[in-house]
């Protein structure tokens, strides 16, 4: 197995308020509370000569294309080699908590504008990790027929950008056979300290850390 994250890489996590996690935005290398922070940790202590460094611009509440409105300052003018990116799961809860859907066309459109970037203006690496949902509370269930082809369409992007693909729907739907839902995140959707543990381990998986 070959460590695909080569020595005096920059990674970049992007996404929502599970990237965020309630990460310092005054401080420039702050990686938050999360996923980010495990799965950098990790990387570091399981490869301490490698130099990588890794930064954290997650914003919670935002969707795809909250993130393409920032691409620029908060992507591209990082530099960095390696784009992890995990977004959409607002994309579909703002249907259901405000009336403010997008559609399947919009969320694909917002999607690819970014990854387009990524590949042109940095010809950097791209990590998709899927936005997921776990049937807490039962209205959970309902998202299912807004989340489901947003989903589709991250797998068919990655398919098309050659990016590597974190299936975490249905790594979570996996887990929930082992322990209940709420174990894994409380809403639905916010992952508890071992769902972000889980994210974390899939993660370091799917770059051949471990």
């Amino acid at each position: 197995m070959s460590l695909l994250i080569e020595d005096g890489a920059t990674v970049l996590f992007q996404g929502d308020s599970i990237t965020d996690a309630g990460r310092d935005r005054q401080e420039h290398h702050h990686l938050g509370y999360g996923y980010a922070m495990l799965a950098a940790s990790w990387f570091q202590a399981l490869y301490p000569e490698k130099d990588v460094h890794f930064l954290n611009r997650g914003i919670g509440g935002d969707r795809t294309s909250d993130l393409r409105r920032r691409w620029q300052a908060d992507c591209l003018e990082l530099q960095p080699a390696w784009v992890s990116i995990m977004i959409g799961i607002n994309d579909t809860w703002r249907r259901y908590d405000r009336g403010d859907a997008t559609s399947v066309e919009s969320f694909e459109e917002n999607y690819r504008a970014i990854l387009e970037d990524v590949t042109t203006k940095l010809g950097a690496r791209l990590i998709l990790l899927e936005p997921f949902v776990v049937p807490v509370p039962a209205d959970r269930v309902q998202w299912r027929e807004d989340l489901d082809p947003k989903i589709a369409v991250v797998r068919q992007l990655a398919r098309e950008f050659r990016a590597i693909l974190v299936p975490l729907d249905g790594i979570f739907a996996q887990a929930s056979a082992q322990r209940e839902s709420a174990f894994w995140a409380g809403d639905g959707v916010h992952p508890s300290n071992a769902g972000h543990a889980l994210i974390a381990q899939s993660w370091l998986r799917a770059v051949k850390a471990l």
